[in-house]
């Protein structure tokens, strides 16, 4: 058990020369559209795997997947052959249910995100309720922890719920850009909300991701947060992809995303 938590440590922390400057933001890259893409038609393509592998030879730190429990996009098959074909860290999201533990106690992805999970909805809306589900998130985050695998929880830039989660002893909080992505005003309230989110969580020790509805035009403004460690970016990058090739689409993003740390 300890070989594989020390494995996932080095891997997610990835301690390549380029992660070594301190400044340095990671991308993500969430392929769930690829799959879903792929199950339009029942066929065998495009490849998961292989958008992957394309992802991370253009700059993508990490891959993102979101097994839901309807299996609309990423399926079983997908995560255990992603798993075994990259060498970047696999970042699995998932709701907060027995099935999807005992997934991810078997797969033993890199890091675990938890996310709010409805059948009905045409993607995640908001943040997990972290306060209002305490005991369940603190008794999965500790298993998985156990197991070596880091903790992460999709949440609102908001106080309550960011030390809801210090709480829980997750090692990381991903915070929700949705609102400031669909918001004309980008350099409004909803950008200040994640500003003072991710202050805050840094000064309790987490470390504090962001994603949702971010493309070129608006992920400026998230990456210049000096707290923020990294960005998770998949429907945008995989829908541009199809005018412009996905890996022109992850190297213009880590442009961007470089160019607001400089």
């Amino acid at each position: 058990m300890s070989d594989c938590k020390n494995s996932n440590e080095e891997s997610i922390k990835m301690t390549d020369s380029k992660n070594l400057n301190p400044n340095y933001l990671r991308l993500g890259v969430n392929i769930d559209h690829v799959a879903t893409l792929r199950n339009a038609r029942g066929a065998h393509y495009p490849d998961p795997v292989a958008a992957a592998m394309a992802a991370i030879a253009a700059g993508a730190d990490g891959i993102t997947v979101h097994l839901r429990e309807d299996r609309r996009h990423i399926r079983d098959a997908d995560t255990a052959a992603l798993k075994s074909a990259i060498t970047k860290p696999l970042n699995l999201e998932i709701a907060a249910t027995d099935e999807m533990l005992s997934i991810a106690l078997k797969l033993k992805p890199n890091a675990v995100c938890i996310v709010p999970e409805k059948r009905i909805e045409i993607t995640t809306e908001g943040g997990l309720d972290a306060v209002g589900q305490q005991h369940r998130l603190t008794e999965i985050t500790t298993i998985l922890k156990v197991n070596g695998i880091r903790v992460s929880l999709f949440i609102e830039p908001d106080l309550a719920q960011i030390e809801a989660s210090k709480n829980i002893g997750v090692d990381i909080v991903e915070l929700h850009t949705g609102r400031y992505s669909n918001n004309a005003d980008m350099g409004g309230g909803e950008l200040m909300k994640i500003q003072q989110g991710a202050k805050i969580a840094d000064e309790l020790g987490l470390e504090c991701h962001a994603g949702h509805g971010l493309n070129f035009d608006n992920v400026g403004a998230i990456a210049a947060i000096p707290e923020l460690h990294e960005l998770n970016i998949g429907h945008f990058l995989i829908g541009v992809a199809i005018t412009m090739g996905l890996n022109p689409a992850v190297k213009k993003m880590r442009a961007e995303m470089d160019k607001a740390r400089i």
